[in-house]
């Protein structure tokens, strides 16, 4: 049986409209969902704003793809990606595509490639258009794709106490606020997969709610799972921790709570 770490992805990136600060952590991320068989980038290298890209290609092994600016105010990059898009698509070497941009002139490759069976996981900034967002079967946002830094020891200093403390990592950015529509679509999808006692396990509701809406990810709220998520919404939620037979491994459900079966509304926000 082919597992989600099975899937072969085509990785293509357009220089123009992402940067190459956190390029590590995009390909890191890629990782949890497939093999990148495929890694290009497309720009026009001749340009003096795509210089630092040179050692990021080197470092991570991604095929850069000249291509020239024909017209001052065209993107000639949009269009070698789709062309390379579909000659891949057209090669059956790839169970799917990462679409890296932040513009929206991707959307009706992305519909394409979905129709055509293939996954595809749309990367891009937070102001890439809902359109392009909405087309993919996942989008993440660059911004909470920051490299983690570890726990660490500090070293002793000749100038600093000879203790050893500890350096943690920073707090993780926050994209979005949990508002009412974020509350009301997690109870909605629980409604949605509840048994006859209104409990839903909680891996199936992330599933559903990523078709619902490709651009959620707890990340985008400051959270690192959707476990954590839950449990900061527990006037909303309540929420069980069942351990399996002899595993002992912990399966997470939850329920809404049945003062809060309706919509929430403005002002039953905690925040």
């Amino acid at each position: 049986m082919e597992t989600k770490s099975d899937l072969r992805l085509a990785v293509l990136i357009d220089a123009d409209n992402v940067p190459y600060s956190n390029v590590k952590g995009m390909l890191e991320e890629i990782a949890k969902f497939g093999i990148p068989t495929f890694k290009r980038i497309y720009g026009d290298w001749t340009k003096p704003t795509v210089s630092g890209w040179k050692t990021v290609l080197l470092e991570n092994a991604i095929t850069p793809i000249q291509q020239y600016s024909y017209t001052t105010g065209k993107n000639a990059t949009d269009s070698a990606m789709i062309i390379d898009a579909m000659d891949i698509l057209y090669s059956g070497k790839v169970d799917g595509f990462c679409i890296v941009s932040s513009d929206s002139d991707f959307t009706r490759l992305a519909i394409r490639l979905r129709e055509s069976g293939m996954k595809v996981i749309g990367i891009g900034e937070k102001k890439t258009p809902n359109p392009f967002i909405v087309s993919c079967d996942k989008f993440i946002y660059l911004e909470i794709l920051k490299p983690q830094i570890a726990i660490i020891e500090a070293e002793p200093t000749k100038n600093k106490s000879k203790s050893k403390g500890k350096t943690e990592a920073p707090k993780q950015s926050t994209l979005q606020k949990v508002d009412i529509k974020t509350i009301n679509l997690i109870s909605a999808t629980i409604n949605d997969l509840a048994d006859e006692h209104g409990w839903a396990y909680l891996g199936d509701i992330g599933n559903l709610i990523i078709k619902k809406k490709p651009d959620f990810d707890p990340r985008n709220f400051g959270f690192s799972k959707l476990t954590p998520m839950v449990n900061s919404l527990k006037k909303y939620f309540d929420v069980d921790e069942r351990i399996t037979g002899g595993s002992n491994t912990k399966l997470v459900y939850v329920r809404t709570k049945a003062s809060k079966q309706k919509p929430v509304e403005n002002n039953d926000l905690p925040f």
